[in-house]
């Protein structure tokens, strides 16, 4: 992973490659795109991309060792390891590193791969500083850092719109003039409490990512940022009980709906059944729909649909809203499909079968008001439609948890 910033004529590219050891056991993975809020237009051309991933890791893996016996016969000149694995800060003035892993798509363009780290792993790559043949670069130190932040856009804490949870600074370099044309400056990291995993949302972004700051006299310092992908494995809890729950309209409509579970993983499959224990009222179709709803702000507090048994009279998703506390909540509908089509009969029974894996977003672990400052929640949406076109909804929170990194 890099990037580049152009600043008083000197040029930052930070390179954060995992080792081939931690490819190897599945400690780090490649993703076959940048995940994000956004729900695919085109769920197909989401599933065909996953086709890529195994393509990125057999290349990544290729990729990684070559840069490991590039690096071996570059050990003079390039990283210089203790008997700890830890790269030496050192001023490096040698030629570019290996660079970041490549990858084909299916169209045949070359991108770049990016990974997603496990919550144990260290972070280590390289810093390359570039200067244009002949010129020089006077400088009142260098330090890297390594940042775990929360971004809100909606939203202030404590005066600020975000805030840091993990803050690690190192002084790589004392005030001194670079003279040569590239500069390389390894940097580690070792593993520390990563308690969120990366999240991209509509108003909140949780984010890791690695800062070079070069100080300079009488101006404001060069600053530059390449963030990387945590995730975090966790496990099933013990005691995962089903869903069950009586709903309806009085005298009118009464369903049981119920689900095999409360926790999912990422990749799961939804399962359960609807019965019609009372039905008085024409209904033309039923749909079941995924909804991710993100609250942010101070002091929040569980925003959960009430747990009664009436049913609602509105299904749609409500726009952005802020409630007295000054939380922002932001509902956004996943997926829908329909699940069955004509009136149902007293005693019907409608099964339920809902793969997770097939929806067209990038799913994340429910974030459970972390901080009391923000949180991410999944809702199964249950709407009925009459003849009218009166819709009757009936939501019920489900838990999600990663199981895999990818």
């Amino acid at each position: 992973m890099f990037g580049l910033i152009g600043n008083a004529g000197l040029q930052i590219k930070i390179e954060i490659n995992p080792t081939p050891q931690s490819i190897q056991k599945q400690c780090v993975v490649p993703l076959d795109h940048q995940p994000s809020w956004k729900v695919s237009k085109n769920p197909f051309m989401a599933a065909l991309s996953k086709r890529d991933l195994a393509q990125a890791q057999v290349s990544a893996s290729v990729q990684q060792q070559q840069q490991m016996k590039q690096q071996q016969l570059q050990q003079p000149q390039g990283y210089q390891y203790n008997m700890n694995m830890q790269p030496q800060q050192q001023m490096i003035p040698s030629g570019p590193g290996a660079g970041p892993s490549m990858t084909i798509d299916r169209y045949g363009n070359s991108r770049e791969v990016i990974y997603a780290y496990g919550e144990e792993e260290d972070v280590q790559g390289v810093a390359h500083l570039t200067l244009a043949p002949g010129k020089k670069f006077e400088h009142l130190g260098i330090k890297i850092e390594f940042v775990g932040r929360v971004d809100m856009s909606q939203a202030v804490i404590d005066g600020r719109s975000h805030y840091d949870f993990i803050s690690q600074t190192k002084e790589v370099s004392p005030p001194s003039t670079l003279y040569q044309t590239q500069t390389s400056i390894p940097f580690y990291f070792r593993s520390d409490d990563k308690p969120h995993e990366t999240y991209h949302g509509r108003n909140v972004t949780v984010r890791y990512f690695v800062r070079v700051i070069v100080e300079r006299k009488f101006f404001p310092p060069i600053k530059h940022d390449q963030e990387m992908i945590v995730q975090l494995i966790k496990h099933e809890p013990r005691l995962n009980q089903p869903i069950k729950m009586e709903v309806g309209i009085e005298e009118c409509l009464h369903i049981e709906f119920q689900y095999k579970k409360r926790y999912y993983h990422l990749n799961d499959v939804i399962e359960g059944n609807i019965h019609f224990m009372l039905v008085r009222i024409k209904i033309k179709y039923m749909e079941l729909a995924v909804i991710r709803r993100e609250m942010s702000g101070e002091g929040l507090l569980n925003n959960s649909p009430s747990a009664n048994g009436a049913m609602g009279g509105h299904a749609h998703a409500p726009p952005p809203t802020t409630d007295g506390g000054n939380v922002v909540t932001e509902t956004q509908t996943l997926t829908r499909f329909e699940i069955m089509d004509g009136a149902p009969v007293k005693g019907e029974f409608i099964p339920v079968r809902l793969y997770l894996g097939g929806i067209a977003a990038d799913l994340t672990p429910t974030y459970d008001a972390t901080d009391s400052r923000f949180a991410v929640k999944y809702y199964l949406n249950l709407v009925l439609v009459d003849e009218e076109d009166r819709r009757y909804f009936k939501q019920q929170e489900i838990i999600l948890w990663r199981k895999t990194l990818g």
